[in-house]
């Protein structure tokens, strides 16, 4: 059993989707056997305390520079017997340092079809209000494996979502993550505890998908 661990930071409705997908069996091979806030106030905390758990505060202002941070982070990673990470609206950097010693076993749940509004300053409600800008019919969430580029990872899976004429950012918020995120990252974790997925030149194979 492949032991994954939820990294959060705030109301946790991706960490929700994944507790709902596990307890409903969609998860096979895996469990979700850590959830790390960086923000002690976080209610994914007691979401997670409600699913039985383990939860453990790692606040970033914590420690005096990234590295010892990173530190404290891979340590409790190794201590819990991690093989995947999942980063679910989790708003603290992670270093090259971590990165690298879990290539392609980090994963990141972005709200827009990458590479559509991505990168630094790109998260939560400003991803939504810059596609409403931008006029977009179209938009989404991506799920990608997470490397030393902000949002820039292999993709594993997207998911569209259309956009509706009186969208605000909040409506349009709410829709992408009823309608993609809930969906696609659970599928994504699914398809990794099952060894489905396979990275080759930086994109991701689906092993025995459809062509």
């Amino acid at each position: 059993m492949l032991n994954i661990a939820v990294l959060v930071s705030g109301g946790g409705t991706n960490l929700q989707a994944l507790i709902n997908a596990q307890n409903a069996g969609q998860i096979p091979g895996g469990k979700i056997a850590l959830v790390v806030s960086s923000n002690p106030k976080a209610y994914a905390l007691e979401r997670a305390r409600k699913a039985g758990i383990p939860c453990r505060v790692l606040p970033r202002c914590s420690f005096p520079s990234q590295r010892e941070y990173d530190g404290a982070l891979l340590d409790l990673l190794g201590q819990n017997h991690i093989g995947l990470v999942v980063l679910a609206g989790f708003m603290t950097i992670i270093s090259a340092d971590v990165v690298s010693q879990y290539r392609n076993r980090i994963m990141n749940i972005h709200p827009s079809l990458i590479p559509s509004f991505c990168g630094e300053g790109c998260y939560g409600l400003h991803v939504h209000e810059k596609a409403l800008k931008r006029g977009v019919k179209i938009t989404g969430a991506t799920v990608h494996f997470v490397n030393e580029i902000c949002d820039g990872g292999p993709i594993i899976l997207q998911k569209a979502v259309k956009v509706l004429p009186d969208d605000t950012p909040q409506t349009l918020q709410k829709r992408v993550m009823e309608q993609a995120e809930w969906e696609i990252l659970p599928e994504a974790v699914a398809l990794f505890c099952s060894g489905r997925l396979q990275v080759e030149n930086e994109r991701v194979i689906i092993k025995g998908a459809q062509s």
